[in-house]
């Protein structure tokens, strides 16, 4: 008798876990396939806790009610995605560990011919794998989400948004945690970031291609004793745009970028009248523009524009919609 796939297809389904417990009383091989899948949304459901506790400070717009609903939406994905295809892979693996995967190759191996090795002369690798299966699993468990690490870190390097909404995605959190050590509107940042990198498509890069996440502009002076890459710019001399090559600051992430713009406006009295703005935008960008952050002249219109156009409204509300929080406009 097989076991209903939908045996447990929501994580509050306490009827499914009866239907499995019962399966598993009757030897039914069924109980160990969603065993194994159960296994594996509790491990996937692990790994997405384990990536929210990795992100910096609280989410945009964030709350107790938000973090509710939070951890009952990955809950939930770690279900379906563990009972979808082949999930991740490691409930495939656990059933080949227990005998999920090896009943129809016992004929075979009764019947092996004279010329088979002995059973004494196994590889010592099989050997430490049929003492350890659950050993086993976790290493090559852990070799696969290593390679999903290097793929991450690579796609992250060579990071570029499809448009306001993967932008304002990636780095709502990093804005509000900026935002916070300013006094001023994370709508704000990301506006200014979107305006000095046209949404993320015009960052400047490292020569072999990788991004520099520098989402602000902010140029490699002398006293600048990290990574740098060395890209043409348009600057205003007495109202006229020119064209030149400048070095700009590198950054090994987003997070990187908005800590440093944060220490270099708190730490310059130059830009003091740009901080503790709070959701006032356009005093926020005029005080930029009048401390000389940018030569071009319309850069505080430019900035204003931006921070409440429709792209940034769509965006923040897809954002709200991805994370359930409420809506807000700085």
């Amino acid at each position: 008798m097989a076991i209903d796939a939908r045996g447990l297809g929501t994580y509050t389904d306490f009827a499914g876990l009866d239907r499995l417990k019962a399966a598993a009383q009757r030897n039914d091989r069924g109980a160990l396939a969603k065993t194994a899948q159960q296994f594996e949304a509790l491990f996937t459901q692990m790994l997405l806790k384990s990536m929210r506790e990795a992100t910096p400070g609280d989410g945009l717009f964030d709350s107790e009610q938000t973090r509710a609903y939070q951890q009952m939406f990955d809950q939930q994905l770690a279900v379906s995605l563990s009972s979808s295809g082949h999930g991740l892979g490691i409930a495939a693996m656990l059933m080949r560990q227990l005998g999920g995967a090896h009943a129809a190759a016992a004929p075979a191996a009764n019947a092996a011919p004279s010329s088979a090795p002995a059973a004494d002369a196994a590889p010592p690798a099989a050997d430490a794998a049929a003492a350890d299966p659950l050993g086993a699993l976790l290493d090559r468990a852990g070799s696969a989400l290593g390679g999903l690490a290097a793929r991450a870190q690579r796609f992250a390097e060579h990071w570029l948004p499809s448009g306001p909404k993967e932008f304002v995605q990636a780095l709502a959190p990093y804005a509000q945690a900026a935002a916070k050590q300013l006094g001023v509107s994370a709508r704000a940042l990301l506006a200014q970031a979107a305006l000095e990198t046209g949404w993320g498509r015009h960052m400047p890069q490292h020569a072999d291609g990788r991004a520099s996440f520098n989402l602000f502009g902010i140029k490699a002076g002398e006293r600048w004793s990290g990574a740098r890459v060395n890209v043409p710019t348009v600057e205003f001399e007495n109202g006229v745009a020119v064209r030149r090559q400048d070095s700009f600051r590198a950054y090994a992430s987003p997070a990187e970028a908005f800590a440093d713009y944060a220490r270099l406006l708190n730490g310059s009295p130059r830009y003091a009248a740009a901080l503790g703005r709070g959701d006032d935008i356009a005093g926020f960008a005029q005080a930029l523009q009048s401390a000389g952050y940018a030569t071009d002249p319309d850069y505080a219109a430019k900035l204003r524009a931006i921070a409440h156009s429709a792209p940034m409204d769509e965006a923040l509300a897809a954002f709200k919609e991805s994370a359930a929080l409420p809506s807000t406009r700085g």
